[in-house]
């Protein structure tokens, strides 16, 4: 049986009260560590308390995913290579989804995985069973690489997969990748917009419903639907590349990011069947915003970046976008970058900048009772190779390119 042990108690369902509704959250902080190395980030985390992403080993030799739960933190290990990570969603039963490296060389030499350039090692996905604690790679399309980045709590899993045929859309030789599920480790391919040869599933719904985007292999043109194997063009807001979606809640509403009209920046974006794709803006003072994560509520996180690149996580609820950071204590050690998950108890997770050290770290906040004023923390302007740091671990979020993570 699925362990079921992270309970109601992690969760404090008592937050779900009218008044606490009522008010703007405020939310306490934990720093959930690393592996032993100076970075981590939090993709997901479940109804159920279960929180997934990866971390650094020490001295930053490698990075592995991780589990994370009350009082423990499961490295989750790798398929044979140096690295993995665990991307996208962590269902109820604490089972999880992500790439890792292997030990074999992909006869193409591509560096599909995109951990350390020049190893050319090939990339599965895998998925993480936690009832039986083991990491099981699941298919491809007959290529040598693939990505799982989404999972229900039916333990279907989208992602993306090689073909064998070359891609000719590449600067580099390299395999057509396409979006595909995966039910009981079986693979199904689903189709790309028409005339666009790649593409990726990014995250599914306990309806089966699939959310992603179809483009070429260094461009996304289409953020997608995809129901009862149907592709539906979520359209865009106004530019023509850059349409990524990154999550899908059970009402079938859908977050992502798209090109503005010139395609120079970009804008968060919330899409349902009633009103289509709507923007969400941006902070004030920044230029481009990504929507990472929904709940069931419609409540939305993500990130929000000035036009230096210097990022800070929001929250938007009820049409409004807030800098997660002003609801936080304003003594924190913690500098709040990114929110790429929440849960429908208002759980969010993503990277927290340590001020005191400049390592980044994986980050939970809970809501809370407490109340105190509201005021902007100042930004941190991230120092020069932080910044560069940051931009090559973003792993799929802006600039994400079809073959995953580069």
């Amino acid at each position: 049986m699925k362990r079921h042990t992270i309970l109601s108690v992690f969760l404090c369902m008592c937050l779900t009260s009218v008044a606490l509704a009522q008010k703007s959250p405020r939310y306490t902080v934990t720093d959930l560590g690393t592996l032993g190395g100076t970075f981590s980030i939090a993709y997901g985390v479940s109804n159920t308390g279960w929180v997934k992403g990866f971390a650094t080993l020490p001295r930053d030799r490698a990075e592995h995913a991780v589990l994370w739960g009350i009082g423990v933190k499961t490295d989750l290990g790798t398929l044979g290579g140096r690295n993995s990570f665990a991307y996208g969603t962590v269902n109820d039963s604490g089972d999880a989804v992500g790439a890792s490296e292997t030990s074999t060389k992909d006869p193409l030499r591509e560096d599909y995985c995109g951990f350390s350039t020049g190893t050319n090692l090939t990339c599965l996905p895998f998925f993480w069973g936690n009832d039986i604690q083991e990491m099981i790679a699941l298919p491809t399309l007959g290529g040598n690489n693939g990505f799982a980045s989404g999972i229900n709590d039916l333990d279907e899993v989208a992602g993306q997969a090689e073909n064998t045929t070359i891609d000719t859309t590449c600067p580099y030789t390299a395999l057509q990748n396409l979006p595909v599920i995966w039910k009981k480790g079986q693979v199904q391919e689903l189709p790309t917009f028409p005339g666009d040869p790649d593409g990726a599933a990014w995250a599914i719904n306990d309806q089966g419903h699939v959310a992603g985007n179809s483009g070429n292999c260094t461009e996304q043109f289409h953020a997608l639907l995809w129901q009862n194997g149907t592709a539906i063009d979520l359209g865009n807001l106004g530019g023509t590349t850059n349409n990524v979606v990154f999550g899908i809640n059970n009402r079938t509403q859908i977050v992502g990011y798209s090109n503005l009209p010139g395609d120079a920046t970009y804008d968060a974006f919330l899409w349902q069947k009633t009103t289509g794709m709507s923007d969400l803006g941006t902070l004030p003072g920044d230029v481009s915003s990504g929507a990472f994560g929904i709940n069931s509520a419609g409540h939305v996180v993500g990130g929000s970046v000035d036009a230096s690149d210097n990022e800070r996580a929001f929250l938007w609820k009820n049409g409004v976008m807030t800098d997660l950071n002003t609801l936080i204590p304003p003594n924190s050690p913690l500098y709040l970058l990114e929110a790429d998950g929440i849960n429908d108890w208002g759980q969010i997770v993503g990277l927290a900048y340590q001020n005191s050290t400049g390592d980044f770290h994986a980050f939970l906040a809970n809501p809370t009772r407490e109340q105190w004023a509201i005021s902007e923390r100042p930004k941190v302007v991230l120092p020069e190779n932080a910044r560069k740091l940051l931009q090559q671990r973003r792993n799929g979020r802006f600039g994400v390119g079809l073959k995953g993570p580069q």
